[in-house]
């Protein structure tokens, strides 16, 4: 897969058994405020993808392509633990990786009371992710840690099903890929970044990835080692904050790296993502993306995971239909 390094593959491919999660909803009145405090973005044309010297046109970044969205609505933030809590205690649902009894931790966060839950064996193409027993979305970096001391940081260790179930609950759903582009480039044609060209504007630090020598150094000069709460940084000029770096967010669509090169209405107009996959999309990048290995902090930048793997970078922010007008 492209871009293993950057999101390794977990998961016991289990089906989620029938449970609460999906046939609880939030109650009205919370769903109802979620939809009014999203963001409307008012579709139109854009130019999606990317073929800058910085691409990887392996992952499918191109061609630049013309494609035109209906409006919809987008959060402007990813979900918080402290979102995601209130899902689990309303529905009672469990996340693939508290059902399979693990998940992957970047080694340099373990717990120290977690390092003796550490499972053998490395994911050959990426060491730094570590398996540990008991690493879940309530205990990010393992056994001794909580999600309490990171309420508004985002969910991590969700997988895409985790993600669309938390969606379907809050009546709301996972954006497609080209309406995420469309979102977190704010309106800024072809720019690499939500905020332009430069990575550091004025010397300013505008997102939470690695700086130093990865995987060995990171010297935090963005001030986070792990994830950064939800509203760092400046919003982009919708009104977006950190689609780049943090997290990686899953979108609906499963993974082609070819599907999208042909020019055909189902491409260019609202388009969904092939019918069938093996693996979902996820964009923005991550705390720990280095541009020495993984620059896929770029708007443009994409890979991909199996729907039912989760890691301690991985997270999601939702969309929706705009309510129909009166």
């Amino acid at each position: 897969m492209s871009g293993a390094c950057c999101a390794p593959t977990s998961g016991g491919g289990e089906e989620i058994p029938e449970g609460s999660a999906l046939r609880v909803r939030a109650p009205e009145r919370d769903r109802a405020q979620g939809l009014r405090a999203m963001l409307r973005i008012p579709g139109g044309t854009f130019s999606m993808g990317g073929d800058d010297a910085d691409a990887f046109p392996e992952d499918g970044e191109g061609p630049v392509r013309e494609v035109r969205l209906a409006p919809f609505l987008i959060d402007a933030t990813t979900v918080t633990n402290r979102q995601f809590a209130a899902f689990t205690r309303s529905s009672g649902y469990r996340t693939d990786a508290e059902r399979h009894g693990w998940s992957f931790v970047f080694y340099a966060l373990v717990h120290p009371e977690a390092r003796r839950m550490v499972r053998d064996g490395t994911v050959a193409q990426a060491p730094w992710w570590l398996a540990v027993d008991g690493a879940c979305w309530r205990a990010p970096y393992g056994p001794g840690s909580s999600w309490t001391d990171l309420s508004n940081h985002p969910v991590v260790h969700v997988s895409w099903r985790d993600a669309a179930a938390y969606a379907a609950w809050a009546g709301k759903r996972l954006p497609t890929e080209a309406e995420w582009e469309m979102a977190a480039r704010g309106g800024l044609e072809r720019a690499r970044y939500p905020w332009g060209d430069e990575l550091l504007p004025r010397g300013q630090h505008r997102c939470n990835i690695w700086q130093g020598q990865f995987p060995q150094v990171n010297t935090g000069e963005d001030g986070y080692l792990g994830t950064a709460p939800v509203k760092t940084y400046r919003a982009n000029n919708f009104g977006l904050y950190n689609t780049s770096g943090n997290v990686w967010e899953w979108c609906s669509d499963w993974w082609s790296t070819t599907w999208h090169a042909a020019d055909r209405p189902e491409t260019r107009r609202d388009p969904a993502g092939p019918p069938t996959g093996e693996a979902k999309v996820i964009r923005g990048g991550s705390y720990l993306c280095h541009a020495s290995y993984c620059n896929r902090y770029r708007v443009a930048a994409r890979t991909s995971n199996t729907p039912d793997s989760s890691t301690g970078h991985m997270g999601f922010r939702c969309a929706a239909d705009p309510p129909p007008t009166r």
